[in-house]
């Protein structure tokens, strides 16, 4: 990992963990970032959007498993003991 994604994507970690949804501090350290440096800029942005998409796919992912889950929890009870 190159130093400039290795800055980005700490930087990233560290807006992300402080602004949750806050797209404002997600935009003031990009310009921040850009003032100085579009490389990192860049770099900080696709990191966010790289981190956003992970984490949505998995909240998908363990909804689709607490679904099957529950589906298995409710076969197995709706089945007869023998």
């Amino acid at each position: 990992m190159s130093l400039l994604e290795r800055l980005a994507e700490d930087l990233a970690r560290d807006t992300l963990a402080l602004a949750s949804d806050n797209d404002k501090l997600v935009d003031d350290i990009s310009t921040m970032i850009g003032d100085t440096s579009t490389t990192l800029q860049e770099a900080y942005l696709t990191a966010i959007r790289v981190f956003r998409a992970e984490s949505r796919a998995r909240e998908f992912l363990a909804e689709l498993s607490d679904k099957a889950a529950a589906r298995s929890a409710t076969a197995s009870a709706s089945k007869p003991q023998s």
